[in-house]
């Protein structure tokens, strides 16, 4: 699949924020990327330019690509919902996202590889579908055989993160999602409404 691979500090310098997590390389540069990075006096963008990069900025944070996040989208748009919370929500419901939320894995690129090579179950069993979208009550533990895994047993000792919609169990490393997250629960630095602008259009 054609999924970023590059380096993440060049994109986090992009966005002018860490989107990918801690970074020390971004901490010392934290200006555009190039040769006229670091130059002040950069022209005022546009509307559209805006709007877009805000789009980039969700699709990079959370490791979706152009055709998955327009899908979300229209299914966001057809909702009851405010379209640029429920496109978040979504967003967040992702079994890979959660995976990483519950400090399985310390990246959304390591919870997506971990779903992909079957490690993870949903309601006891295996799921390896990164986008599969969790409903409130789902239990997703790690499979009996990936329990002795190093850098799962690493990403959990050093998770500190604490959110309200998800319960982890750490004697049977799994977890509940609770519910679906408010938007004001939800932490990304993503302005969802400019997302919503760009698509009308």
């Amino acid at each position: 699949m054609a999924r970023y691979t590059g380096p993440k500090t060049k994109i986090a310098r992009k966005f002018g924020e860490a989107i990918f997590g801690d970074d020390k390389s971004f901490e010392k540069r934290n200006y555009p990327p190039g040769q006229h990075g670091n130059n002040r006096r950069r022209g005022k963008k546009s509307e559209y330019a805006i709007q877009l990069m805000e789009k980039q900025k969700a699709k990079y944070t959370y490791g979706i690509l152009e055709k998955q996040f327009r899908n979300i989208f229209a299914k966001a748009n057809r909702s009851k919902g405010v379209t640029g919370e429920v496109l978040l929500q979504l967003c967040e419901s992702r079994l890979d996202n959660v995976v990483y939320r519950m400090g399985i894995s310390p990246s959304r690129s390591g919870a997506r590889q971990l779903v992909s090579h079957r490690h993870i179950t949903v309601n006891g069993e295996l799921v390896n579908i990164p986008s599969y979208t969790l409903k409130a009550g789902d239990v997703v533990g790690v499979r009996e055989k990936s329990k002795s895994l190093k850098a799962i047993d690493d990403s959990l000792s050093a998770n500190s993160s604490v959110y309200e919609w998800i319960t982890w169990n750490s004697e049977k490393m799994e977890g509940n999602f609770v519910t679906v997250p408010e938007r004001m629960q939800i932490p990304e630095n993503i302005k969802e409404q400019l997302i919503v602008e760009l698509y009308s259009k």
